[in-house]
């Protein structure tokens, strides 16, 4: 049962931002975020509702939370959206993976942890790897929209990495996750049904079955229910074992997005997201904890 949840979430985040292109711009991405913050919100709502756990937070915790919400959810994923939709999901799936190296430096910033050299060494192996793939970019000429696209992508990975830190802050005060995610979604979505409002966006529901099928994806299977999988993981083999699967995402984006025509299957494409893969586990500690990784879990 572990290896398939560990499996379930690897796969279902690492192609994250494929659904995103794939559910295309029939509506705005302001709007469709929104509907996928909303029905996310609502679920995690629900659940806490029914399993009333322990670690509801006090009132200066709302604050931290908010934070965590806006940071996670709301901007990140409305930049990675846009960054999908300009560039191509390998690549925004490879910068959302360089988070393995951000968020211990958010935490560093943050929360004074320490930052491990193994940190640096992955970082700069990650980016040689976004360089690998944006090299024939800058060879053959490219659209402005491309490079935005990379820019505001990296933007929304360096707000996730301050959201985990507001998560990791929350989760020493003993909050219970379930209802960090629930006030942090619906602050997510209030926001995001602001901006519509302030933009005087229309609402509707487009009725295509790739819309509605990356809809119910996003919503449903990667924003709820990997999440919950994620969590029993956490819980069966720890935190860092559970992490090193952000390792995989550029391969798993790479192919797909291959596979989709999002982009062409080139060597600077291969290599490009080997290395990605490459400077997360090394961010993440694998090698280091392989020789000892069935203790490490025992201990856990």
């Amino acid at each position: 049962m572990i290896a398939f949840m560990y499996i379930f979430c690897l796969v279902v985040w690492g192609l994250n931002f494929i659904a995103v292109k794939i559910q295309g711009t029939p509506i705005s991405l302001e709007v469709s975020l929104a509907y996928r913050l909303i029905g996310a919100a609502f679920l995690f709502v629900l659940l806490a509702g029914l399993k009333r756990p322990k670690g509801w937070p006090s009132p200066k915790d709302f604050l931290p939370i908010a934070i965590f919400g806006v940071c996670n959810f709301a901007l990140s994923y409305l930049f990675l959206y846009y960054g999908t939709i300009w560039s191509a999901a390998a690549m925004v799936t490879l910068i959302f993976s360089l988070k393995a190296v951000l968020t211990p430096i958010a935490l560093r910033l943050f929360l004074k942890e320490r930052l491990d050299p193994q940190v640096i060494a992955g970082g700069t192996v990650s980016l040689i790897g976004v360089c690998i793939v944006v090299y024939p970019l800058l060879r053959a000429g490219f659209e402005i929209t491309y490079v935005k696209g990379i820019g505001i992508a990296l933007l929304g990975t360096i707000l996730t990495a301050i959201g985990d830190a507001s998560s990791a802050r929350n989760a020493r005060k003993g909050i219970h996750p379930v209802y960090s995610n629930s006030i942090g979604g619906c602050v997510a979505a209030i926001l995001l049904l602001s901006i519509c409002a302030f933009q005087g966006q229309n609402f509707y529901l487009p009725t295509s079955i790739s819309y509605l099928g990356a809809l119910a994806y996003l919503t449903v299977v990667a924003s709820f229910g990997a999440w919950m999988f994620y969590l029993k993981l956490v819980e069966k083999i720890g935190a860092a074992t559970s992490g090193y699967m952000v390792a995989l995402f550029p391969a798993i984006g790479g192919v797909a997005s291959v596979a989709i025509g999002d982009s062409e299957p080139t060597l600077y494409l291969l290599f490009g997201c080997l290395f990605g893969c490459a400077g997360a586990a090394i961010a993440l500690g694998f090698l280091r904890t392989v020789p000892r990784s069935g203790k490490e879990i025992e201990q856990q």
